[in-house]
């Protein structure tokens, strides 16, 4: 017999309430319940790494999160890093300036671990990147892409700091 719970977090900057059953993972509730399809079902056992979201500043597999441990956490999606107006944040248009895109499935997981690791530290090294994205898998290889994505972005937002 299934079992349901209210759930109320953030997510994205705004506040949610739902009733889950509560096996439920995290990634079901993000996208059956609040339709942000950036969180994708991959292989669902936490290896591949396309369902990451930030869940309080850390990036987790939300695959392996059951979302009744939501409660009270602010979680971040892909959408979440948009700016107000609707375009895209620094980090998702280096992907796109730096065509580190194929089939695009992976993308988001990759984005959401960078963004966790620049929350922590805005200038880190590419082995801090490549071992960041050590648990993110890309079927279309491209890891070295994503890493100069990355790599760009860094190097840009220290320009700007120079201004």
């Amino acid at each position: 017999m299934a079992q349901y719970k209210l759930v109320t977090c953030t997510i994205n900057g705004k506040k949610r309430e739902q009733i889950v059953d509560v096996r439920a993972s995290l990634t079901d509730m993000i996208r059956n319940n609040f339709h942000l399809t950036s969180v994708k079902k991959g292989c669902e056992v936490g290896e591949c790494g396309a369902c990451t979201a930030l869940i309080d500043v850390e990036a987790i597999n939300s695959c392996l999160y059951l979302a009744v441990w939501a409660e009270g956490k602010n979680i971040i999606t892909l959408e979440g890093l948009m700016n107000p107006d609707g375009t895209l944040s620094d980090i998702q248009q280096a992907f796109i300036d730096e065509t580190a895109i194929q089939c695009g499935f992976c993308t988001p997981g990759i984005i959401m671990t960078a963004q966790a690791l620049l929350d922590k530290n805005p200038c880190p090294t590419e082995t801090e990147v490549r071992e960041a994205l050590s648990g993110n898998y890309c079927r279309c290889g491209t890891h070295y892409t994503a890493v100069e994505s990355i790599m760009a972005y860094i190097e840009q937002m220290k320009e700007e700091r120079k201004q």
